[in-house]
């Protein structure tokens, strides 16, 4: 990560409606089956995945709709 892309702390309210509402673009419109992303934090790395299956043995009770 450069110092360009850095984190600035908290994501402001404004900041998440707006992630959220990119986010289920992204999923609505360039999702194709799945996609595995991770990204290094300060206390080791964060990993994201998205998928058009829930992954065999997860309860879906354990996302949040958005």
């Amino acid at each position: 990560m450069d110092a360009s892309q850095e984190p600035t702390g908290c994501l402001s309210d404004e900041e998440f409606r707006q992630f959220l509402n990119l986010l289920r673009r992204y999923l609505h419109h360039d999702l194709d089956q799945w996609e595995c992303l991770v990204t290094q934090r300060e206390y080791g790395p964060a990993y994201a995945v998205f998928a058009n299956k829930l992954p065999e043995g997860w309860p879906e009770d354990m996302f949040r709709s958005f």
